[in-house]
Order: C-alpha cells, then sequence, then structure tokens
C-alpha cells in the first residue's frame, strides 16, 4: 500500500481525488490538507501541511492546490522526503528547476503534469507529430471561469511540443494590426494560444492548423474531474520509482 496525502482536500479537484485514492486497492490515503478545516468523505482535513507531513509520514502527496502555492508546498514535500505528485498548473521554468534540484538533493523524485487525462496527452502528441508538416498552427483553450492562470498548463505545453518541431515564425499577415490589445492572443514563438473562461466548461482544447485549401483540428474534451483520475492514480504508483524530476504523464504510460 502507498501512503498518500491529498492537499487541496476540500477543492473540487481535490475531492475526486481523495474519492478515487479511497478506491484504488493499492493506494491508502493517510491524510488531507486544505487552507480550510473540515471534514471530506469522512476524513478530517488538516490545515497545516508541514504539520500534516509529520503527522502521516505519507510516502506521496498529491498537490491541486493554486499557482500561488504549489511551489512552497512542493519544496516543503521534497525536504520531508514525500514524492509530490502535482496537478496545479502555474509552475515557471525556473520552478521547475528549483525542483529538479531539491528532487536530487533529498534523493525524493517528484512528478508535475500539466493534464492528467490520458486524452489530452494523445492530443498533445497528435499536434506534434502534425505541426512537421502543417506548422501554421493555433491553441484555443477553454476551461471553468474559477481557473486561476491562463493559458491552462496544457496549452502552454502543447505549444512547448509543437515548437520542438517547427521553426519560430510569425503567423498571420505581416502587417496585421491588432485594434484591440491581445485579440490574437498570447504569443509563442509565433503560436498563438487563446484563453476562454465561462461557466459550464471542465477543462477543453483544440489545436489547429491550416495549410492550402484545409485546416485540421485535434480537440480534446474533458466533460467530468473523473477523466483526470486514471492518471492521478498511476502517478501516485509510479512516482517512487522514478528519478529526480518527471514532468508529463506521457513519461511514464506503457
Amino acid at each position: 500500500m502507498i501512503k498518500v496525502l491529498v492537499n487541496g482536500a476540500l477543492g473540487r479537484m481535490g475531492r475526486t481525488v481523495i474519492a478515487a485514492v479511497k478506491a484504488d486497492a493499492e493506494l491508502e490515503l493517510v491524510g488531507a490538507v486544505d487552507i480550510f478545516s473540515g471534514e471530506v468523505d469522512g476524513v478530517k482535513v488538516e490545515t497545516d501541511l508541514a504539520a500534516a507531513l509529520e503527522k502521516f509520514k505519507p510516502e506521496v502527496m498529491v498537490d491541486f492546490t493554486r499557482p500561488d502555492a504549489v511551489f512552497s508546498n512542493v519544496m516543503l514535500a521534497l525536504s520531508k522526503k514525500v514524492s509530490p505528485v502535482v496537478g496545479t498548473t502555474g509552475l515557471s521554468e525556473k520552478n521547475l528547476a528549483e525542483i529538479r534540484a531539491a528532487a536530487e538533493e533529498n534523493s525524493t523524485p517528484a512528478f508535475v503534469a500539466p493534464n492528467f487525462a490520458l486524452g489530452a496527452v494523445l492530443m498533445m502528441l497528435m499536434a506534434q507529430k502534425v505541426a512537421k508538416y502543417m506548422p501554421e498552427v493555433e491553441i484555443i483553450e477553454l476551461h471553468h471561469d474559477k481557473k486561476l492562470d491562463a493559458p491552462s498548463g496544457t496549452a502552454e505545453l502543447t505549444a512547448k511540443m509543437i515548437s520542438e518541431v517547427r521553426a519560430a515564425h510569425k503567423q498571420g499577415h505581416p502587417d496585421e494590426k491588432e485594434r484591440l490589445a491581445h485579440v490574437r492572443g498570447a504569443d509563442y514563438d509565433g503560436i498563438r494560444i487563446h484563453s476562454v473562461r465561462l461557466p459550464g466548461y471542465v477543462a477543453h482544447q483544440e489545436v489547429i492548423f491550416g495549410g492550402l485549401g484545409q485546416t485540421l483540428t485535434i480537440r480534446h474534451d474533458s466533460t467530468g474531474r473523473d477523466s483526470f483520475m486514471p492518471g492521478v492514480v498511476l502517478a501516485c504508483k509510479k512516482v517512487r520509482a522514478l528519478t529526480g524530476l518527471t514532468v508529463g504523464l506521457d513519461k511514464i504510460l506503457d
């Protein structure tokens, strides 16, 4: 049994993770933490992460909290030799470099995934393959209106993967002008990223490729938070066998 602590337990993702961990025969939920006290699924929720890590001595900490808190949570877990499995987005490249160094220094593996849904991982891999042949591309990501960061980690990673096989270049008319600031979206090596935040959405993304007389769209939709749970559970089971920092669910798929 792998001992798991869930941080961000009272959030929508946290509650779903707790149910998934409790339902899996190879995982044991030993603790739950949130900035608010309470109870979820019969489990008392602690408010002090450092004290909870000492009290429950988990092997894995699943973090679905906030972009402004995730880095310190991860560094704290690593200092206690607890492996973080992170679904919170907002970590910068500098953050990831520091996490990598801390994981190596503490001989404690860490895992970060912008998206735990298998379909989202396949979408990114397919987009990278298509970009070799159709380099004109834009990304539209759509999330619920309570999401705190934009663009999504999935959109940013998708752009990064595409840029690895596509030369950076400006898209659209060379003399185009934005009559409203940022109407063309964010610019990642010439790849435009557009973020939508509306009630009714969960997590969705489409990657649109354009070519002479044709377009190709790859789209993924998570219609419920349970779509992320198989990936979270898999990461909890595999993280302790990894080394250093691993980023991306695709790295642990068989």
